[in-house]
């Protein structure tokens, strides 16, 4: 690995050559300020990680001790909350408050849905997870094992009929369900139409109506055969493809080719877990695909089948509200960025003292460049908001230095207060029982709570191993202290 010396900094060469002539200048970023800025934040921003890693230290020495000390006698939860209280693990909690975040993505603030998580270092599995914001119910009837492969309805390596019927059947009885007629079934429809703002829907026994009008929310192509009908449900879209032609379509009486869903709303691109970016080239990869999908400009060739193609995001849908206007709906799920957590360090950068840049603050300067084209063209956030995920923080000293890098970041990039947000991830034990202080400290950041419940059995492992013997993992599943957890982090 060869490095280039820049200040008291020392950063690997094809880093600090894509910082420079990519990463800046796609964020309109002087070179020269950056590098002095960033210079004087990482030297200031390393010790204060490295005394929270020490803290860690300390107290699990501390619950090392007192459990070696306590664990032949019967457990008592009242002294060792009083011990924990004591030592600074627990803190003491303060009144209730407001969070005050403002300038949220719908996506997290107002509609609820599916998000995923995918490692950011592999393109094609990040433009697939950014595209699942849009999803066929009718491929994910007939390839999953929703219908039993029984009784005539097996996946075969060609199409099988019986199997589609079964497929049309199960997703006709789900709009019933979602977007119910106000007589009749969605399995006897047989034409749609729109007039006058309103979904005309004609059955094989006459013509009815949605129940709740509203519903209806758009259309694409002609008013007397329109090539698709946009529904909505709690906030979610239903968008029924008609095509006459096509492989369903041209055996369907309405015409109906395809059921898209809204799905995954939103994507945690991540740094963390799901890869291993141990140098200099590694993170370029990594904020280089994170670049790309903040710019739109992300994409991979792909072959299938024999065939060559190029796959990247996909597009924001038009369509015509009932009231004849025009609109667009997101084509992508909402992106958000997972970096490291305090405790890796990377050699991607050296500090004046030869010691390896802490992972998670070079993760939140080299993210937020990454993302500040966005802030431009607004095809992620349409709030021109920034969303970090930060992983395995240490109670709320450990989330107000996470705030206190990205006031940091925001202030060398002059984006405005706030701009950055930060999903905690509650996979510590510190968190957990401090969780309330832990909001507190990020109150103008926080957008979401999310949980991990391996790190966070890892990390309860960790904690009390000297305690004695673990329970065996199926029955720490169904353990009341992980069931509490479980529940009350979906808030």
């Amino acid at each position: 690995m060869g490095y280039i010396a820049h200040g008291n900094l020392s950063v690997d060469a094809a880093l600090y050559t894509f910082i420079n002539d990519t990463l800046l200048p796609a964020a309109g970023r002087n070179k020269a300020s950056f590098w002095t800025g960033f210079d004087e934040a990482i030297h200031q921003l390393a010790p204060r990680n490295a005394e929270l890693l020490v803290r860690r230290e300390t107290l699990q020495k501390k619950l090392d001790s007192w459990l070696k000390k306590h664990r032949e006698n019967s457990f008592d939860d009242t002294a060792y909350t009083a011990f924990l209280r004591q030592i600074g693990y627990i803190v003491d909690e303060g009144d209730d408050f407001v969070i005050s975040t403002d300038h949220v993505d719908t996506e997290i603030a107002t509609i609820a849905g599916p998000q995923l998580v995918v490692p950011v270092m592999n393109a094609r599995y990040a433009l697939n997870a950014a595209n699942a914001r849009w999803g066929s119910l009718y491929d994910a009837l007939y390839g999953t094992d929703v219908i039993a492969e029984e009784n005539g309805l097996e996946k075969k390596l060609e199409y099988n009929p019986a199997r589609g019927a079964e497929v049309i059947a199960k997703a006709r009885s789900l709009l019933d369900e979602r977007v119910p007629l106000t007589n009749g079934s969605w399995a006897n429809i047989t034409h749609l139409s729109v007039a006058d703002g309103t979904l005309k829907i004609i059955t094989s026994h006459g013509a009815t109506t949605l129940q709740i009008a509203k519903q209806f929310a758009g259309y694409t192509g002609r008013l007397e055969n329109p090539s698709s009908v946009l529904l909505k449900k709690n906030g979610l879209h239903i968008d029924l493809q008609i095509n006459p032609e096509g492989q369903i379509g041209k055996i369907d009486q309405a015409g109906i080719d395809d059921i898209i869903l809204e799905s995954a709303l939103s994507t945690i691109m991540d740094c963390e877990d799901s890869v291993a970016a141990v140098d200099g080239e590694d993170k370029v990869l990594a904020y280089s695909n994170w670049l790309g999908l903040m710019t739109g400009e992300l994409s991979v060739e792909m072959q299938k089948s024999g065939k060559t193609f190029t796959r990247s995001l996909n597009s924001d849908r038009e369509y015509t509200a009932p009231d004849g206007t025009r609109f667009n709906l997101h084509g992508r799920s909402l992106m958000l960025v997972r970096n490291v957590g305090h405790l890796m360090t990377n050699p991607a950068i050296l500090l004046k003292d030869g010691s390896e840049i802490p992972e998670g603050i070079l993760d939140a300067f080299m993210t937020v460049l990454g993302a500040m084209p966005d802030r431009k063209h607004k095809g992620n956030s349409r709030t021109g908001s920034i969303y970090i995920v930060k992983p395995k923080m240490h109670g709320p000293e450990e989330v107000t230095f996470a705030c206190d890098i990205f006031t940091a970041v925001e202030a060398l990039f002059g984006l405005p207060e706030n701009t950055i947000k930060i999903g905690i991830m509650d996979e510590e034990r510190r968190t957990t029982v401090n969780l309330k202080e832990c909001i507190r400290a990020a109150t103008s950041r926080v957008v979401f709570i999310n949980t991990g419940f391996l790190d966070r059995t890892g990390d309860e492992i960790h904690t009390s191993m000297e305690a004695g013997p673990m329970i065996r993992k199926a029955d720490m599943k169904q353990a009341a202290w992980i069931s509490a957890y479980r529940t009350g982090m979906w808030i």
